[in-house]
Formats: C-alpha cells, structure tokens, sequence
C-alpha cells in the first residue's frame, strides 16, 4: 500500500497558519515548467508589463508593479524608456488590470462549478482565523458568470417526490443489500413489491419488475443552476475571489525518492499557475501553495499538465487520472396523460429516467449509451434517434401512456465520466504533493458536492478527513487496481 509519507511538505493545519506563497526552489531541486495543452502563452509587453525588484526582505517575491504608484524617480525612468521602445501609444499605465487574477493564492481552485464551489465554501467555513486563506478559482466557462451577485437569495426549487427505482430479477438482491446500507444511514428508504408498486403508482406497467425501492423523506430533485449561483454567491461574500480564464501551463519543482516497495518516482511541487486570459494572448502567473483539481470533464488534460500519469506505463508514475469527456442528452417531453403531479424520480432497469418538470404535463429524462454507442464528444449536437430508438421504447412500455407523448426539446452536456470505476477521485495525488483531486463523479458530482467539498477542505487544513472517511475514494487505487463499485445507479 502507498503510504502517505510519500508526501512531503504539506503538514498538518498548514493552512490554518496562512500559507506562504514564496517558491522555496533551493530545497526541492530543478524548477520546470509543464507546458499548456494549447501552447505557452507569453505576454505581449505592450498589453501587460509586471517589474519584480528583489529586496533583502522579500526574497523573489513582487513588491511593486509599474503603474500601482511612482514612489521614485526610478520608476519615472524605466516608463521613459519603455515608452521609447513602444509603438506610439502603447504604453498605458492605467488600463483597467482587475479582471486579472492575483500574483498570490494561497490556493487555487480549476474549476468553478458545484464541485469547485464547495471546495471554496468548505475551505473559508473551516478556516482560523478567519481570513487566513487566499482562494482564487479560475473558470473558463462563460454561462457561470451571468448571474446578479446582488440579487436576493435563490430558491434551489427542491421537488420531494422521492427515487423510484426498478430492478429485475437478476437486480433485486444488489437493491436489497443497497437499502439495507441506505437505511443504517438514516434514510428513509421502503422496498416495493410489484403489488404494492401498482396500488402506489396505478400507471406503471410492473412487467419485468421484481422489486422497486422508494426514498419516502427528504429526497428528490431541484435546480442545479439555482444551487450553483447561490454557492458563488455565497463563497463571494467569504472573500474567494474568481478569474475568468484558462489554466494553460504549470511551474514546479521536482526531486526523486524511493516508494516502499523500492520504484524509484519524481515528486513535483508546483508553485505557479499560468491563467490565459480570455479572447487574449496575455497570461497571468499565480503564485501558489496548492492546487485543487476539480476543473470535471477536462480535469483529465489539467492534471496532465502537472506531470501527471507522465512515466512507464504499470508504474506509479505513468498512472494517469482516468477522467474524461463524456456527452449525454437530455430529452423534454410533453404526455398530457401522463403520470401527473405525484410522479417520483423514476429509474427503469434498463436504465432509461425520467421525473416531472413543472406543473404543465411535461418530463424530461434520458438514457446512458453503451460504451459501443458512446457519442462524439466534440461537440454538443444532439442525436434525436437516440431518442426514438434507445430511449422511447422503455418508456413506453413501463408507461404506456408515453406511447402519446411528444418531444418539445432537447439538449446536450458534458460530464467527467471516469472510465476506472465511475466513482469520484477525492484528496491529493501522491507524486504531485500538492495537487488534489476533486472530480470524475460520472453524473452524480451536484449530489455528491457538498460532502466532498467538506473532505477536501479537511484534507488540506488537518492532512486527514474527519467527518466522512473518503480514504477508498484516493487517486492510488488506480496504481493499485482497487475500484470502489456501485450498483444499481444511473
């Protein structure tokens, strides 16, 4: 087994003491950069010009940049001469630099969506003092940023029609034992005979159905896009601070060691992340004491850049994070006769879904490809035969009145669908001593969010989980062949 030893550097509550953002090279060896998937990118001097002056007292760190302030004649003197250099014009030493993310954080987030935020949420809640950590997070989606921070607060819209789901004979015993688990848990979860299935729900049709279980309290469905706007709101008023752009490139340092079983591997401490900005050349270097890779379907290309996965192949070094796009459609229907307003969130055996959208006779739902079946990732199109041919038919016939119903529309998204075990990757990864994982969830990432969020953060500030044991859920059991199988979900 690896142990965590193998992680030098990162002691326990680090965090809670603020962390210092200076690179410290001398003590870990050579310093490398690990170069953007899309290319360096490099500043144009003209659009962006940051002076670092070393001072006795600050080591290689940024103690002045031009146009913040002309405290001396130097600085008047180095305009001068810039401007003698530049095109006529290009020298503005007031632009507007705040959509620029910061020189220093503590932390850095990849990813600002659910997961992402929760990370960020966690981290200022159990922070001390108060204050003491510096979050950046750096999202390159746009449709994230469209909401009005001032606006009242959102009702996430949570619906408590409860799960439904049906399992075939060959399925009943893995549903049994999940209840059993799921109820030594707390939740309030009833099994269903195929009786008892129709006097609840007279429009399901039990043919093939041995057993069906129905979460009966506290579960449904709600607004993810409510949630993740009150999340950014919320980590927004706690002092986290978001940068619109793209993490194209990592700076670190890297020194070699043994693991116990004697393979000899390079541990990587990265120390700056490189944003590009959007629609632009320009770059911002951050400084950093750690990384949090929770950037989801594209989480596979960020932990490359770190080094990740980059040695021979059976090793621990040339495991890589088995994470990566995946598309799937979504379908919205209109069935005037369909179940109506008491329709739960119903799962099939085969794997076809679908719930109740709004008050108007309408549902949406879905069905998970084959892997033989899996879609082109490269873009968003949807596939309306894949309705009509793999998605209709068993919603037909466990409800026959879908048989009249009519799509009104359909769309496509992503999710980082984890090809290992399709189980979510939590905490840090063993060589790259200060990147950790928060991702490949395969479609249940909004569920999971706030606990894994809570994990993280434990890592990161007490170098252990407290609340949850996610030990099972570490990026090791990749090298180590463990997977964490799940039954029965969608």
């Amino acid at each position: 087994m690896l142990r965590r030893a193998l992680q030098p550097g990162l002691s326990r509550g680090v965090l809670g003491r603020g962390l210092g953002t200076h690179r410290g090279r001398s003590t870990l060896g050579k310093v490398e950069g690990s170069g953007g998937y899309r290319g360096s990118w490099v500043a144009p001097v003209s659009s962006y010009v940051t002076f670092r002056t070393r001072d006795p007292t600050h080591d290689g760190k940024t103690v002045g940049r031009l146009g913040e302030g002309d405290q001396n004649g130097k600085v008047s003197e180095i305009k001068k001469k810039i401007q003698s250099v530049l095109p006529r014009g290009a020298w503005n030493p007031l632009r507007d630099t705040s959509y620029l993310p910061p020189e220093h954080s503590d932390v850095v987030i990849v990813g600002g969506g659910v997961i992402g935020l929760s990370v960020a949420y966690w981290l200022k809640r159990l922070e001390k003092p108060q204050g003491a950590i510096r979050v950046l997070v750096v999202e390159r989606d746009h449709m994230e940023y469209l909401a009005v921070v001032d606006d009242p607060p959102l009702d996430i819209q949570f619906n408590p029609s409860g799960y439904l789901l049906l399992a075939s004979e060959k399925g009943a015993a893995v549903m049994e034992s999940n209840v059993k688990v799921q109820r030594q848990e707390g939740a309030k979860v009833c099994l269903m005979s195929p009786e008892q299935l129709r006097n609840k729900f007279p429009w399901i049709n039990t043919e093939g159905v041995a057993l069906a279980s129905y979460g009966m309290e506290h579960e449904g469905w709600f607004d993810p896009w409510c949630l993740l706007q009150g999340l950014r709101r919320k980590v927004q008023s706690m002092g986290v601070l978001f940068c619109h752009g793209e993490v194209t490139r990592f700076v670190s340092s890297s020194s070699h060691t043994e693991t116990t079983s004697g393979e000899e591997v390079t541990l990587r401490r990265i120390h700056e992340v490189h944003v590009k900005m959007d629609r632009s050349l320009e770059y911002q270097p951050v400084e950093c004491a750690l990384v949090i890779n929770a950037a989801g379907a594209w989480s596979g290309q960020i932990a490359e850049l770190a080094g990740v996965g980059k040695g021979p192949p059976g090793t621990l070094q040339g495991t890589q994070l088995p994470v990566e796009l995946r598309k799937r459609y979504v379908y919205l229907w209109h069935c005037p006769q369909g179940p109506g307003l008491e329709t739960p969130f119903v799962i099939d055996a085969s794997g076809a879904y679908f719930r109740r959208e709004g008050l108007g006779n309408n549902y949406l739902g879905g069905c998970s490809p084959t892997e033989e079946e899996e879609p082109d990732p490269g873009n968003l199109e949807v596939d309306h035969d894949f309705f009509q041919d793999k998605v209709w038919p068993p919603l037909a016939q466990r409800v026959p009145a879908f048989e009249t119903l009519k799509v009104r529309s359909a769309w496509a998204g992503y999710y980082d669908y984890n090809t290992f075990d399709q189980n979510g990757v939590v905490g840090p990864h063993p060589l790259v001593v200060n990147m950790y994982f928060a991702t490949g969830f395969s479609g249940h990432g909004l569920q999971q969010a706030p606990a894994v969020g809570r994990a993280v953060a434990e890592m990161v500030l007490d170098g252990h989980f407290r609340t949850i044991n996610l030990s099972p859920f570490l990026f090791n059991r990749f090298y180590l062949g463990e997977k964490v199988q799940e039954h029965n979900i969608i």
